[in-house]
């Protein structure tokens, strides 16, 4: 049996982006025994991957330094790796591969086409959409030999899986009530619509008779989330699911979520979720998108041609005001997700 090394470490978003490659790979290729290896908060996205896949998490601040990478290569050359496939590019995953290369292993290393994605930048929305993430993943692993093709659906089938955790926290779904997820932060401001404009998304959502659930993470988003659930029909779960992993339970029973370019958003496409995103200083073209998700799911402003002035949302707005977030009025959104809801009745 061969043995691969993966290696991604973050973002949230970007270790999610590998579930359907990997899955996909394991399923196809099952003399092969894969080990995942990303920050242990991470490992609930992987609970439901075939048996040939296990994963090793790590708390990145104790790998600190030469000492700490040497450290974390012997424990992993122990388990004698025939292959090794960086997803991520970053000087901690440089030098990994570099080691498993002087020992004569075979290493794949991701192209994220930094150039690409700057030209992006600098041309704006007109520019060609870039490689979606999924496929760049897909094209390292094939560059090594390996056979498959993409062929992953949701993360697990419902049917199968036990509830019980989450309807202790939010009761059972009621055959003819919908159920909306909102998760309304990201990394970035440049990606964060605006709370109040958000707020009034939850509220007008409620008042058509929906149920909205509301993704969060962190003492400060709970506050601000608790606050929003004082409205009849919104309801806060932020920090009381229990993990990841019962949070992506949830993520399967809603009929929407609507979310940022954020990890959220990619969670709940795995689960087979449509999403509703929205879409500010980043742009879809930079690709990024949530899978298997059409692009009538996404909102954002085409007029703007500063869009989009950064890949990962994280420079500031040049006009000072975020335009391409207030400037999406809340009845859109809602209406976005109406029109999902009817079309999944």
């Amino acid at each position: 049996m061969k043995r691969l090394l993966i290696i991604r470490l973050s973002a949230m978003g970007d270790v999610a982006l590998t579930v359907p490659v990997i899955h996909s790979l394991a399923r196809q290729n099952a003399d092969l025994r894969i080990t995942v290896l990303t920050r242990q908060h991470f490992g609930p996205m992987f609970d439901w991957m075939p048996a040939n896949v296990e994963v090793m998490g790590i708390d990145t601040s104790k790998v600190k330094g030469v000492v700490g990478l040497e450290r974390l290569y012997r424990q992993l050359s122990q388990r004698k790796f025939d292959a090794v496939a960086d997803l991520h590019d970053v000087l901690r995953t440089k030098y990994l591969r570099t080691r498993f290369r002087l020992a004569g292993k075979q290493v794949g290393v991701i192209d994220k086409g930094r150039r690409q994605k700057k030209a992006l930048i600098a041309h704006g929305a007109d520019h060609d959409a870039l490689p979606l993430t999924t496929d760049r993943y897909v094209d390292v692993l094939r560059s090594m030999g390996f056979d498959f093709q993409l062929d992953f659906e949701r993360a697990f089938d419902p049917r199968h899986e036990q509830f019980g955790p989450v309807e202790r926290r939010v009761g059972r779904k009621p055959r003819d009530q919908r159920w909306v997820g909102i998760a309304p932060f990201a990394a970035h401001d440049g990606k964060v619509y605006p709370l109040g404009q958000m707020r009034r998304v939850a509220e007008l959502l409620a008042a058509d008779g929906c149920r909205v659930l509301l993704f969060g993470a962190g003492q400060k988003e709970r506050q601000v989330l608790d606050e929003w659930a004082t409205v009849a029909g919104i309801d806060s779960v932020c920090g009381t699911m229990g993990g990841l992993h019962n949070e992506m339970l949830l993520m399967s029973e809603l009929d929407c979520m609507v979310a940022m370019d954020s990890a959220n958003m990619h969670l709940a496409a795995l689960v087979g979720t449509p999403v509703v995103s929205i879409w500010g200083a980043t742009h879809p073209k930079a690709g990024f998108t949530p899978w298997l998700q059409p692009a009538d799911r996404i909102v954002q402003r085409d007029d703007l041609p500063c869009r989009p002035c950064s890949v990962y949302g994280n420079k500031p707005c040049q006009w000072g005001d975020l335009r391409c977030m207030t400037g999406i009025a809340p009845e859109t959104v809602a209406e976005r997700v109406k029109r999902v809801l009817k079309s999944e009745k």
